[in-house]
């Protein structure tokens, strides 16, 4: 399979690379012991500078020492530098190898294994290259290592089978999912079509059966045609106006009309009745919308006279009030009574005192010896008397224009 040659591949460049690893912490060690040899070496061969007498200066010793342990720093920070690119290149091939496997198996092997392998070498390198003194792996060391990384790399394979089994096991799942979803919306979609033709097919029987009514209202008002002349009729038991009125196809309305009754009177047996003809039902029907437009018209102007006289009165009554105030601030003086009506006798003055009082007027009566007057008041200065009888004179609930201002005594 493509995929077990590229994980032997991938294991194959990871092995490599812990050989190389080993091989450059060896040689870190080895350089590490060699160290002062080489660095007299050097010292007697680049330096041709003259030898210069011992001394017994501590200090001198001290910055000699100080200069080679710093000497001795940066070559192990170089030697450092170069384990960690090194390192950095192998994680590469690691990393592209390891990505091309996954690739090859649709993408569900996780990148774990890589990490932690990065991670083990990148801490293995670490933890050889932070001590300055390397010291040399034994064989036993070399074989134990080798044998944990085969244990790691059969790890990491397994877990890359387990996940990838499960991925798979997630497909699967999905997959199904989306087909039980699939089929469900399918579903829906065909209860919801037959629901939509259900509807169809009873609106479609509602308009046949109301065009079917349509058609045998309209043959049975063509069969019951109003006669061509006025008909005599004779009631029988269980005639109404209304019945015969469907039977003869008439408004009700004319046919009453036709024989001066109301439209809810009822018939006696015998009783003879005029069913009119065509034409007759045609000019009663243009009579009654005549009368409804003339009572409709009568309706308006009656509405339209209450509302001025309603206008009118508020109008009085606010210049009665005006008055009133014109009178409290002047201070005017004198009594003065408003004259409605002069009634023949004592009775009839009652009467029309009880319709004023009715309206809210304050009225009383006094006999004279031309009849007995009605008068509504007192009212305390000539302007506000004036002012009431204007009121008085606006006023629809008392129906009177002839009061006039007097003197109260």
């Amino acid at each position: 399979m493509n995929f077990s040659r590229q994980a032997l591949l991938g294991i194959g460049m990871i092995l490599g690379g812990s050989v190389m690893l080993y091989a450059m912490v060896q040689q870190v060690g080895s350089n590490d012991e060699e160290q002062p040899t080489v660095a007299m070496i050097e010292d007697e061969t680049t330096e041709q500078e003259p030898q210069q007498p011992l001394t017994t200066d501590v200090e001198t010793e001290k910055r000699i020492l100080a200069q080679k342990q710093e000497e001795r720093a940066a070559r192990v920070a170089a030697q450092q530098e170069r384990a960690q690119q090194f390192l950095t290149e192998q994680e590469a091939a690691e990393a592209q190898a390891l990505e091309k496997a996954r690739a090859e198996s649709q993408q569900y092997v996780s990148n774990t294994t890589t990490s932690d392998d990065n991670i083990d070498s990148a801490e293995a390198a670490q933890s050889v290259i932070d001590t300055p003194t390397v010291q040399r792996r034994t064989d036993n060391q070399t074989a134990t290592a080798e044998s944990t990384n085969e244990e790691n790399d059969q790890a990491a394979n397994r877990q890359a089978e387990i996940r990838e089994q499960e991925a798979a096991e997630k497909l699967a799942a999905s997959r199904k999912a989306a087909e039980e979803k699939r089929q469900a919306e399918a579903k829906k979609r065909a209860e919801a079509q037959a629901v939509a033709e259900a509807e169809a097919e009873a609106e479609a029987k509602k308009r046949a059966q109301a065009q079917a009514a349509e058609a045998k209202a309209a043959a049975e008002a063509a069969s019951n045609e109003p006669p061509t002349s006025p008909t005599d009729y004779e009631v029988k038991r269980g005639d109404g106006l209304i019945k015969l009125a469907r039977q003869y196809n008439v408004p009700v309305a004319a046919l009453a009309q036709a024989n001066d009754m109301s439209p809810s009177s009822s018939l006696q047996v015998g009783q003879s009745l005029t069913i009119p003809s065509r034409r007759q039902v045609e000019r009663l029907e243009r009579e009654a919308a005549a009368a409804e437009k003339a009572r409709e018209e009568q309706r308006q102007k009656e509405e339209a006279l209450a509302r001025k006289s309603a206008e009118t009165k508020r109008d009085a009554q606010q210049k009665l009030r005006a008055a009133r105030q014109e009178v409290e601030a002047t201070n005017a003086k004198g009594s003065f009574g408003v004259q409605v009506a002069l009634a023949n006798n004592q009775s009839k003055a009652d009467e029309l005192a009880e319709k004023f009082q009715s309206a809210g007027y304050q009225v009383k009566t006094s006999a004279t010896s031309r009849g007995v007057r009605v008068i509504v008041g007192p009212e305390r200065g000539k302007v506000a008397a004036l002012a009431l009888k204007d009121q008085i004179n606006s006023d629809p609930s008392v129906d009177t224009t002839s009061a006039w201002v007097l003197y109260w005594r």
